[in-house]
Protein backbone atom coordinates (compact mmCIF):
# COMPACT_ATOMS: atom_id res chain seq x y z
CA UNK A 1 0.00 0.00 0.00
CA UNK A 2 1.49 3.34 -1.11
CA UNK A 3 1.12 6.42 1.06
CA UNK A 4 1.84 9.84 -0.43
CA UNK A 5 2.40 13.28 0.97
CA UNK A 6 0.69 16.49 -0.20
CA UNK A 7 1.75 20.00 0.74
CA UNK A 8 -0.54 22.91 -0.15
CA UNK A 9 0.53 26.46 -0.96
CA UNK A 10 -0.36 29.27 1.52
CA UNK A 11 -2.60 31.02 -1.02
CA UNK A 12 -4.51 27.89 -1.96
CA UNK A 13 -7.55 26.50 -0.19
CA UNK A 14 -7.13 22.73 0.01
CA UNK A 15 -10.03 20.31 0.37
CA UNK A 16 -9.27 16.61 1.03
CA UNK A 17 -11.96 14.11 0.13
CA UNK A 18 -11.94 10.52 1.27
CA UNK A 19 -14.40 8.19 -0.38
CA UNK A 20 -16.29 11.28 -1.61
CA UNK A 21 -16.58 12.88 1.81
CA UNK A 22 -14.73 15.99 3.00
CA UNK A 23 -12.22 15.00 5.63
CA UNK A 24 -10.37 18.28 6.10
CA UNK A 25 -10.00 21.65 4.43
CA UNK A 26 -8.14 24.93 4.85
CA UNK A 27 -5.43 27.14 3.44
CA UNK A 28 -2.03 25.58 2.83
CA UNK A 29 -2.90 22.14 4.27
CA UNK A 30 -0.31 19.37 4.15
CA UNK A 31 -1.07 15.73 4.87
CA UNK A 32 -0.38 12.09 4.09
CA UNK A 33 -2.92 10.27 2.00
CA UNK A 34 -3.59 7.08 0.12
CA UNK A 35 -4.27 7.75 -3.59
CA UNK A 36 -6.82 5.00 -4.09
CA UNK A 37 -9.47 6.55 -1.82
CA UNK A 38 -8.44 10.24 -1.66
CA UNK A 39 -9.27 13.18 -3.89
CA UNK A 40 -7.78 16.63 -3.51
CA UNK A 41 -9.44 19.90 -4.59
CA UNK A 42 -7.49 23.09 -4.84
CA UNK A 43 -9.31 26.46 -4.86
CA UNK A 44 -7.37 29.62 -5.59
CA UNK A 45 -7.98 31.89 -2.56
CA UNK A 46 -6.27 35.01 -3.87
CA UNK A 47 -7.76 37.80 -5.98
CA UNK A 48 -7.94 37.00 -9.67
CA UNK A 49 -8.09 39.33 -12.67
CA UNK A 50 -10.31 38.51 -15.62
CA UNK A 51 -9.87 40.71 -18.68
CA UNK A 52 -12.76 40.90 -21.13
CA UNK A 53 -13.86 42.42 -24.42
CA UNK A 54 -17.27 42.12 -26.05
CA UNK A 55 -19.59 44.01 -28.38
CA UNK A 56 -22.99 45.51 -27.58
CA UNK A 57 -25.46 47.80 -29.35
CA UNK A 58 -26.72 51.17 -28.17
CA UNK A 59 -30.31 52.36 -28.29
CA UNK A 60 -29.69 53.94 -31.73
CA UNK A 61 -28.42 50.58 -33.05
CA UNK A 62 -24.74 51.47 -33.08
CA UNK A 63 -22.26 48.75 -32.13
CA UNK A 64 -19.59 49.47 -29.54
CA UNK A 65 -16.72 47.39 -28.20
CA UNK A 66 -16.42 47.28 -24.40
CA UNK A 67 -13.02 46.40 -23.02
CA UNK A 68 -12.05 46.12 -19.37
CA UNK A 69 -11.09 43.99 -16.43
CA UNK A 70 -12.82 42.60 -13.36
CA UNK A 71 -11.11 41.52 -10.15
CA UNK A 72 -12.74 38.88 -7.92
CA UNK A 73 -11.92 36.26 -5.32
CA UNK A 74 -13.53 33.15 -3.84
CA UNK A 75 -14.42 33.90 -0.25
CA UNK A 76 -16.35 30.65 0.33
CA UNK A 77 -14.20 27.95 -1.27
CA UNK A 78 -16.49 25.13 -0.07
CA UNK A 79 -19.48 26.76 -1.78
CA UNK A 80 -17.55 27.01 -5.04
CA UNK A 81 -16.33 23.41 -4.74
CA UNK A 82 -19.90 22.25 -4.25
CA UNK A 83 -20.91 23.50 -7.73
CA UNK A 84 -17.62 23.27 -9.63
CA UNK A 85 -14.95 20.63 -9.88
CA UNK A 86 -11.61 21.90 -8.52
CA UNK A 87 -10.00 18.46 -8.13
CA UNK A 88 -6.37 18.21 -9.23
CA UNK A 89 -3.79 15.61 -10.13
CA UNK A 90 -1.60 15.64 -7.01
CA UNK A 91 1.51 14.73 -8.95
CA UNK A 92 1.24 17.64 -11.42
CA UNK A 93 -1.09 20.09 -9.68
CA UNK A 94 -3.17 20.36 -12.90
CA UNK A 95 -6.96 20.57 -12.70
CA UNK A 96 -8.80 17.48 -13.91
CA UNK A 97 -11.59 19.58 -15.49
CA UNK A 98 -12.02 23.01 -17.01
CA UNK A 99 -14.48 24.15 -14.31
CA UNK A 100 -12.01 26.67 -12.81
CA UNK A 101 -11.94 28.40 -16.19
CA UNK A 102 -15.73 28.27 -16.28
CA UNK A 103 -15.82 30.28 -13.06
CA UNK A 104 -13.91 33.15 -14.69
CA UNK A 105 -16.25 32.97 -17.69
CA UNK A 106 -19.31 33.04 -15.45
CA UNK A 107 -18.05 36.23 -13.86
CA UNK A 108 -17.42 37.78 -17.30
CA UNK A 109 -20.88 36.64 -18.48
CA UNK A 110 -22.45 38.44 -15.54
CA UNK A 111 -20.49 41.57 -16.44
CA UNK A 112 -21.63 41.37 -20.05
CA UNK A 113 -25.28 40.81 -19.12
CA UNK A 114 -25.45 43.86 -16.89
CA UNK A 115 -23.39 45.94 -19.33
CA UNK A 116 -25.78 45.06 -22.15
CA UNK A 117 -28.69 46.26 -20.02
CA UNK A 118 -26.99 49.64 -19.53
CA UNK A 119 -25.65 50.09 -23.07
CA UNK A 120 -28.94 49.15 -24.75
CA UNK A 121 -30.70 51.99 -22.88
CA UNK A 122 -28.46 54.85 -24.01
CA UNK A 123 -27.27 56.39 -27.27
CA UNK A 124 -23.83 56.01 -28.81
CA UNK A 125 -22.80 59.52 -27.78
CA UNK A 126 -23.84 58.89 -24.18
CA UNK A 127 -22.03 55.55 -24.09
CA UNK A 128 -18.78 57.13 -25.25
CA UNK A 129 -18.80 59.85 -22.58
CA UNK A 130 -20.28 57.83 -19.67
CA UNK A 131 -17.66 55.09 -19.31
CA UNK A 132 -17.06 55.68 -15.61
CA UNK A 133 -20.75 55.90 -14.72
CA UNK A 134 -21.60 52.73 -16.66
CA UNK A 135 -18.75 50.78 -15.02
CA UNK A 136 -19.85 51.91 -11.53
CA UNK A 137 -23.42 50.73 -12.10
CA UNK A 138 -22.32 47.40 -13.61
CA UNK A 139 -20.04 46.80 -10.62
CA UNK A 140 -22.97 47.22 -8.21
CA UNK A 141 -25.15 44.90 -10.29
CA UNK A 142 -22.47 42.20 -10.54
CA UNK A 143 -21.75 42.36 -6.81
CA UNK A 144 -25.45 41.63 -6.22
CA UNK A 145 -25.61 38.83 -8.79
CA UNK A 146 -27.26 35.86 -7.08
CA UNK A 147 -25.48 33.17 -9.13
CA UNK A 148 -22.08 34.55 -8.14
CA UNK A 149 -23.02 34.89 -4.50
CA UNK A 150 -24.08 31.24 -4.53
CA UNK A 151 -20.56 30.32 -5.65
CA UNK A 152 -19.01 32.47 -2.93
CA UNK A 153 -17.59 34.98 -5.41
CA UNK A 154 -16.72 38.44 -4.11
CA UNK A 155 -16.29 41.07 -6.84
CA UNK A 156 -13.67 43.58 -5.73
CA UNK A 157 -13.41 45.96 -8.67
CA UNK A 158 -14.46 46.53 -12.25
CA UNK A 159 -12.92 48.84 -14.84
CA UNK A 160 -13.88 49.70 -18.40
CA UNK A 161 -10.66 50.65 -20.13
CA UNK A 162 -12.45 51.62 -23.34
CA UNK A 163 -15.82 51.87 -25.05
CA UNK A 164 -15.19 52.36 -28.76
CA UNK A 165 -17.47 52.51 -31.81
CA UNK A 166 -16.79 50.79 -35.11
CA UNK A 167 -13.98 52.26 -37.25
CA UNK A 168 -16.48 53.75 -39.72
CA UNK A 169 -18.50 55.39 -36.97
CA UNK A 170 -15.29 56.54 -35.30
CA UNK A 171 -14.31 58.38 -38.48
CA UNK A 172 -17.79 59.88 -38.79
CA UNK A 173 -17.72 61.11 -35.21
CA UNK A 174 -14.26 62.56 -35.69
CA UNK A 175 -15.40 64.35 -38.84
CA UNK A 176 -18.46 65.69 -37.04
CA UNK A 177 -16.34 66.84 -34.14
CA UNK A 178 -13.85 68.54 -36.46
CA UNK A 179 -16.74 70.26 -38.21
CA UNK A 180 -18.07 71.42 -34.87
CA UNK A 181 -14.66 72.79 -33.92
CA UNK A 182 -14.42 74.58 -37.27
CA UNK A 183 -17.86 76.11 -36.76
CA UNK A 184 -16.83 77.30 -33.31
CA UNK A 185 -13.64 78.76 -34.77
CA UNK A 186 -15.59 80.53 -37.54
CA UNK A 187 -18.08 81.81 -34.98
CA UNK A 188 -15.23 83.18 -32.88
CA UNK A 189 -13.78 84.92 -35.95
CA UNK A 190 -17.16 86.43 -36.85
CA UNK A 191 -17.67 87.59 -33.28
CA UNK A 192 -14.23 89.21 -33.24
CA UNK A 193 -14.97 90.95 -36.54
CA UNK A 194 -18.35 92.11 -35.30
CA UNK A 195 -16.76 93.38 -32.11
CA UNK A 196 -14.09 95.19 -34.11
CA UNK A 197 -16.73 96.82 -36.36
CA UNK A 198 -18.74 97.81 -33.32
CA UNK A 199 -15.69 99.33 -31.65
CA UNK A 200 -14.85 101.23 -34.85
CA UNK A 201 -18.43 102.50 -35.02
CA UNK A 202 -18.19 103.67 -31.42
CA UNK A 203 -14.90 105.45 -32.16
CA UNK A 204 -16.42 107.19 -35.19
CA UNK A 205 -19.48 108.13 -33.18
CA UNK A 206 -17.28 109.60 -30.46
CA UNK A 207 -15.33 111.55 -33.10
CA UNK A 208 -18.57 112.89 -34.59
CA UNK A 209 -19.84 113.79 -31.13
CA UNK A 210 -16.56 115.58 -30.46
CA UNK A 211 -16.80 117.49 -33.78
CA UNK A 212 -20.39 118.49 -33.03
CA UNK A 213 -19.42 119.63 -29.57
CA UNK A 214 -16.50 121.66 -30.97
CA UNK A 215 -18.78 123.28 -33.57
CA UNK A 216 -21.32 124.10 -30.90
CA UNK A 217 -18.61 125.64 -28.77
CA UNK A 218 -17.31 127.56 -31.78
CA UNK A 219 -20.82 128.82 -32.50
CA UNK A 220 -21.23 129.93 -28.89
CA UNK A 221 -17.83 131.63 -29.09
CA UNK A 222 -18.73 133.50 -32.31
CA UNK A 223 -22.06 134.59 -30.86
CA UNK A 224 -20.34 135.72 -27.69
CA UNK A 225 -17.70 137.63 -29.65
CA UNK A 226 -20.41 139.34 -31.76
CA UNK A 227 -22.32 140.19 -28.62
CA UNK A 228 -19.16 141.57 -27.00
CA UNK A 229 -18.28 143.57 -30.16
CA UNK A 230 -21.79 145.05 -30.22
CA UNK A 231 -21.60 145.96 -26.58
CA UNK A 232 -18.14 147.45 -27.11
CA UNK A 233 -19.38 149.56 -30.07
CA UNK A 234 -22.35 150.71 -28.04
CA UNK A 235 -20.07 151.59 -25.16
CA UNK A 236 -17.66 153.48 -27.43
CA UNK A 237 -20.55 155.38 -29.08
CA UNK A 238 -21.92 156.23 -25.68
CA UNK A 239 -18.51 157.43 -24.58
CA UNK A 240 -18.09 159.56 -27.69
CA UNK A 241 -21.55 160.97 -27.15
CA UNK A 242 -20.72 161.81 -23.56
CA UNK A 243 -17.43 163.39 -24.68
CA UNK A 244 -19.11 165.53 -27.35
CA UNK A 245 -22.13 166.54 -25.29
CA UNK A 246 -20.35 169.51 -23.55
CA UNK A 247 -19.33 170.90 -26.93
CA UNK A 248 -22.97 171.15 -28.01
CA UNK A 249 -23.55 174.12 -25.71
CA UNK A 250 -20.48 176.07 -26.88
CA UNK A 251 -20.58 178.94 -29.38
CA UNK A 252 -19.29 178.17 -32.87
CA UNK A 253 -16.42 180.57 -32.37
CA UNK A 254 -15.36 178.56 -29.35
CA UNK A 255 -15.61 175.29 -31.27
CA UNK A 256 -13.49 176.70 -34.08
CA UNK A 257 -11.02 177.98 -31.57
CA UNK A 258 -10.83 174.59 -29.93
CA UNK A 259 -10.41 172.95 -33.30
CA UNK A 260 -7.59 175.31 -34.21
CA UNK A 261 -6.03 174.66 -30.83
CA UNK A 262 -6.25 170.92 -31.43
CA UNK A 263 -4.63 171.39 -34.82
CA UNK A 264 -1.89 173.47 -33.23
CA UNK A 265 -1.30 170.83 -30.54
CA UNK A 266 -0.87 168.16 -33.20
CA UNK A 267 1.10 170.32 -35.63
CA UNK A 268 4.08 168.03 -35.25
CA UNK A 269 2.02 165.04 -36.39
CA UNK A 270 0.43 166.83 -39.37
CA UNK A 271 2.56 166.68 -42.45
CA UNK A 272 0.74 169.41 -44.36
CA UNK A 273 -2.55 171.30 -44.10
CA UNK A 274 -3.96 173.25 -47.06
CA UNK A 275 -6.51 175.99 -46.29
CA UNK A 276 -7.87 177.54 -49.47
CA UNK A 277 -9.12 181.14 -49.63
CA UNK A 278 -12.63 179.91 -50.31
CA UNK A 279 -12.60 177.67 -47.20
CA UNK A 280 -11.18 180.54 -45.06
CA UNK A 281 -13.78 183.00 -46.45
CA UNK A 282 -16.62 180.59 -45.72
CA UNK A 283 -15.40 180.08 -42.14
CA UNK A 284 -15.04 183.84 -41.55
CA UNK A 285 -18.45 184.51 -43.14
CA UNK A 286 -20.04 181.81 -41.05
CA UNK A 287 -18.43 183.10 -37.84
CA UNK A 288 -19.42 186.70 -38.68
CA UNK A 289 -23.00 185.66 -39.38
CA UNK A 290 -23.17 183.87 -36.10
CA UNK A 291 -21.88 186.97 -34.26
CA UNK A 292 -24.48 189.27 -35.91
CA UNK A 293 -27.22 186.82 -34.96
CA UNK A 294 -26.05 186.79 -31.37
CA UNK A 295 -26.00 190.65 -31.25
CA UNK A 296 -29.51 190.85 -32.60
CA UNK A 297 -30.74 188.42 -29.96
CA UNK A 298 -29.06 190.43 -27.24
CA UNK A 299 -30.67 193.74 -28.44
CA UNK A 300 -34.07 192.21 -28.69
Amino acid sequence: MMIKYFKGEPNSYVIRYKNGQIKEHGKGLDFWYMPFNTSIALVNAVSQDAPFIFNESTTNFQEVAIQGQITYRLEQALDAAEYLDFSIEPATGQYKSNDPDKLSQRVINAVQAHTRKGINAISLEQALISVKEIASQVLIDVQNEASLKRLGVIVESLYFTAITPTPEMQKALEAEYRESLQKNADKAIYERRAASVEEERKIRQREMDTDVELENRRKDLVEKQAENSLKLAEAEAKADEMKLEPYGNLAPQALIGLALKEFAGNAGKIGSLNITPDMLGQVIGWVGGQNNAMVKRQKS
